[in-house]
């Protein structure tokens, strides 16, 4: 077929066949009509839209081979088997093949077995593969995660800038199209000047994922709060992340020690056994994982029903990315983070002495070092509003939403107002008298521990106790008082400097506060206690459909025992939402499972007749177990 010559028509035949979908999602079409015309795209759709379907159509669509040029192993492995298992035929190169292994994979693109061939940009540079690929019609080359190629990024990988050069390197230059779910205006930008995209349709659907349901949790009991959201959610599988690797241990003992199937995930593991770990939850053996952000980009496991963070990550795009790997089926799904004051000196110390991507020249480190901040006082800012957290994420990456979601834990907490003007004019003082005293400012935490009278060696030294404002708000908590503070920032009373060692200062409207008695009010949560404060799933992409809980474990008990049978993850057999489909319509006919959303031509040949035979016993009576 030549570029071009696939029809709507023919491309909703082949979408039917090996994906089990009549319709286009919003933005693919487009992308898919771009591609197969020979032209550059550059898609932003958030996670579970469907960005795959809009290259994988064009493969199926296109002469030649298709390379997708992708950033994890894990990404290649899981899209592969889901392709092959649709009954396309697909391959990876990557460094878990042996040599063997690997010269196989070789010849059958040579021979023109695969559609689809997934690599790691590395591969691009190694002589066997740019020699096979030069004497083969290249159709396509998709780019995922395309953020990575930009160092505003927060996953820049400097070996995305190698792609461009390879692909003007192919004897005929196929269209390029780039895909990501987070990408700011600048890192579109970005990633068009740096793929060397020419002329792309660019295609941005949107942000709002209406499935995932947005909770913060301010405390610094975290492991309580943790344990009593893995209570509410103890029929889901999901993932929690922590900053560093020794919490990821910690809260892994803990989690196992209790009972809970849980499984970890770091840089500091042997290979072993993080692939290990990693199989045992993406196969649902063990139902949690507790992993720092070196896990889970490309991890193609749709039916995670929860993201916890244990700790706040540095920026929003890595945190909604992150959070993103919840309900990619469509499913209602949560994604909460536990906050507590500590998470942000932990994330400015992260930044201030991660390693660097690449030599880079100061003036350019400290720029790059300055953004990182900025970019972590907006995730700070997430955690610290009490507007609604679906609106604060989607107006980050430049979308104007509704001012309320009335589905996040802001919209649908219990709120009250509380004057805190005589607190708030404790506070200020004590920024101004601090000052006065030693002649420069100081940091917020000090300030903070002079107001409740701490006796640590630092506000000694200072002579920091010998102040009016010491002690004067000692009944009330670190937390609550925190609060008061963030609020402060938060009107523009106070400032906190850029850069690694942030002080505080006041502005000049702090004076309305101090001397002309202007109100200060903070809208408050009634409780934060973790028995109150643990999260119910409320959101969902479509209206809730009916369905008998018996026959959907039915079901989930079949997928699992042919998804061992045939050794893939049970998500790739069906998903959860084409199983509750299955669950609400009941098909007894082969027509009729062929119109349940995610039913393609080819699982219907393989799996059919055994989901057809189990739901026609089931309503009969029958018994049936598996």
């Amino acid at each position: 077929m030549s570029r071009g010559a696939a029809g709507a028509g023919e491309c909703r035949a082949l979408m039917k066949r090996y994906f089990g979908h009549d319709a286009f999602r919003p933005g693919q079409e487009q992308l898919v009509d771009a591609l197969l015309s020979g032209r550059d795209v550059l898609g932003v759709m958030p996670t579970g839209a469907g960005k795959s379907m809009c290259y994988q159509l064009p493969a199926l669509a296109l002469p030649g081979l298709t390379l997708v040029i992708s950033p994890l192993i894990s990404l290649m492995k899981d899209q592969v088997a889901a392709l092959e298992d649709a009954g396309i035929p697909a391959a990876f190169l990557n460094s878990t093949l042996d040599g063997d292994a690997y010269r196989a994979v070789l010849r059958g693109a040579a021979a023109g077995a695969y559609r689809l061939l997934y690599v790691a940009p590395e591969r691009l540079e190694a002589e066997a593969f740019c020699g096979m690929v030069s004497r083969l019609p290249i159709a396509l080359v998709a780019v995922d995660e395309a953020h990575c190629v930009s160092q505003w990024g927060q996953d820049f990988r400097p070996s995305y800038r190698r792609i461009a050069a390879f692909v003007e390197s192919l004897p005929q230059r196929p269209p390029v199209g780039a895909f990501t779910a987070t990408a700011t205006a600048q890192v579109r930008e970005d990633i068009i000047r740096l793929l060397h995209l020419k002329n792309p349709l660019c295609a941005t659907t949107g942000f709002d994922r209406p499935n995932l349901r947005f909770d913060v949790i301010q405390t610094r009991q975290k492991l309580p709060q943790l344990l009593a959201l893995l209570a509410r959610f103890r029929e889901r599988s999901g993932i929690v992340y922590c900053a560093t690797r020794a919490t990821v241990e910690r809260v892994c003992e803990e989690l196992r020690g209790r009972g809970f199937q849980a499984a970890r995930y770091h840089a500091g593991l042997e290979d072993g056994e993080r692939r290990e770990n990693q199989e045992d939850f993406v196969y649902d053996r063990a139902r949690i994982m507790v992993a720092t952000n070196a896990f889970g980009m490309g991890i193609d496991k749709s039916n995670v029903g929860f993201v916890i963070h244990y700790n706040m990550p540095k920026n929003l795009e890595s945190y909604y990315q992150e959070a993103g790997r919840a309900g990619r089926d469509g499913t209602a799904a949560d994604c909460v983070l536990l906050f507590s004051p500590g998470d942000v000196q932990t994330a400015r110390f992260l930044i201030c002495n991660g390693d660097e991507a690449e030599p880079m020249e100061e003036s350019a480190r400290q720029e790059l070092l300055l953004r990182e901040l900025a970019r972590l006082d907006r995730m700070v800012g997430y955690c610290k509003t009490t507007a609604c957290l679906r609106a604060y994420l989607l107006e980050y990456f430049g979308e104007m939403p509704p001012k309320a979601c009335g589905s996040c834990g802001n919209c649908s907490g219990p709120f009250q107002e509380r004057d805190i003007t005589t607190e708030a004019q404790k506070i200020l003082s004590c920024v101004v008298r601090a000052e006065r005293q030693l002649g420069y400012s100081v940091g917020l935490q000090l300030i903070l521990q002079t107001l409740r009278g701490s006796r640590t060696k630092r506000v000694l030294q200072l002579g920091l106790d010998r102040l009016p404002t010491y002690g004067i708000l000692s009944q009330t908590s670190r937390d609550q008082l925190q609060r008061w503070a963030d609020r402060l920032l938060e009107l523009g009373y106070m400032i906190q400097t850029p850069g690694e060692y942030p002080v505080l200062r006041l502005t000049a409207a702090a004076g309305d506060v101090l001397f002309r008695g202007k109100a200060v009010t903070v809208q408050e949560k009634l409780s934060l206690e973790p028995e109150a404060s643990e999260v119910l799933s409320t959101a969902a992409a479509e209206p809730p459909i009916e369905l008998s809980d018996d026959l959907l474990e039915l079901l989930r008990a079949l997928r699992t025992r042919l998804a061992q049978e045939a050794g893939v993850p049970a998500y790739i057999v069906f998903s959860n939402a084409t199983l509750q489909q299955m669950a609400a319509r009941q098909p007894r006919t082969a027509a009729e499972l062929l119109a349940v959303p995610g039913v393609g031509a080819v699982k219907a040949e393989r799996y059919g007749h055994e989901f057809l035979t189990a739901i026609r016993r089931w309503c009969t009576g029958e018994e049936a177990s598996y």
